[in-house]
């Protein structure tokens, strides 16, 4: 099936189907039996609101395996600052309208990425994802999500083919998403793009978080309904010792609260009374010959122990590698 030409916004775009056929080919490209020059004479933007170790670097090598040149550019520093909002009087600290900024880059590049974190500020107009959907509305050529606010779907992709690495398939297997104690809110799009994909493919998924930290409605409608249309099951756990018990995957990951969205002292404040929220050894020693994951970068012994990061149940490097594979699958199909 073809892909030329779409946008990668969000893994829900996307079939199930056409997701294992981009993991497939992601699988190809790492264990080398697929080398392909398809972005030879062509150039990709690199948008970056927001700072990056892995997204950047495995973008710009994965566009350069593929034969292209990566062209990164960091809003405000090494570009103009840019404005998303429509009909703004840019009388303040914007220079340049995201308007012209998709068009003119589209005309110069094959694809443009987009990294756009939220301001954790307005939480419905944040979900909307108006910088990336904004690049995605104005560009004549396709946009790659690299986080947003709502979503981070290169990270779901590269979870995934993790996780089938890991464990030898996909569906029915129990997966445990467990939010952990950070000392500041942090956005939501690991965890909404992780529980997606996992619906997607039809994981038996256990959600388990403190009741101020259900993820939104809008996404939590969307991995169900994914869940459901895939035989898999989705349940929300208060007490994450108990939901890793036989858990093959414990995934960690700390985000923000929409009940205390945009009042950051009150939210650091709820957070404070969950800091046993951590994966440890004994939590990973009651799972079935479980896997801890991590999307990095992670806080050592307040997200997770040395002990289990370093040992042998940790696969985060591994999932940090795959995060080129399945760009380079993304990018190779869609350009």
């Amino acid at each position: 099936m073809s892909l030329i030409g779409r946008d990668f916004l969000s893994t829900a775009d996307f079939t199930r189907d056409e997701l294992t056929e981009l993991i497939d080919l992601a699988a190809d490209f790492k264990s080398g039996g697929h080398d392909e020059r398809s972005l030879l004479g062509k150039s990709v933007a690199l948008v970056f609101f927001n700072p990056s170790l892995r997204t950047r670097t495995s973008m710009e090598i994965a566009i350069y395996q593929l034969g292209g040149h990566p062209v990164t550019l960091d809003v405000g520093k090494g570009s103009w600052s840019i404005e998303h909002r429509e009909s703004a009087v840019m009388d303040a600290d914007k220079t340049e309208h995201i308007k012209e900024a998709a068009r003119v880059l589209s005309r110069y590049a094959a694809g443009i990425g987009v990294r756009a974190f939220p301001e954790m500020l307005n939480y419905a107009a944040e979900m909307t994802d108006p910088v990336v959907r904004g690049f995605a509305r104005y560009s004549d050529a396709p946009v790659f999500n690299l986080e947003s606010a709502r979503h981070h779907p290169f990270q779901g992709l590269a979870d995934v083919m993790t996780i089938r690495e890991k464990l030898g398939g996909l569906s029915g297997n129990r997966v445990v998403l467990s939010w952990a104690y950070h000392p500041k809110p942090l956005p939501m799009a690991v965890p909404n793009s992780f529980a997606l994909i996992a619906a997607q493919f039809g994981l038996d998924l256990t959600i388990a978080c403190p009741p101020e930290y259900d993820l939104g409605e809008e996404a939590m409608d969307e991995i169900k309904s994914a869940s459901e249309a895939n035989g898999g099951r989705v349940r929300i756990s208060r007490d994450f010792r108990e939901a890793c018990g036989g858990a093959r995957i414990v995934y960690a990951k700390s985000w923000g609260s929409k009940l205390f969205y945009g009042r950051g002292a009150e939210e650091i404040a709820c957070r404070q009374k969950y800091r046993d929220w951590r994966i440890d050894e004994d939590v990973m020693a009651t799972t079935d010959e479980g896997w801890f994951m991590h999307c990095l970068p992670v806080r050592r012994n307040v997200v997770v122990t040395d002990g289990v990061l370093d040992g042998r149940w940790s696969a985060a490097i591994d999932q940090a590698e795959n995060r080129l594979h399945v760009q380079k699958a993304v990018l190779a199909s869609i350009l």
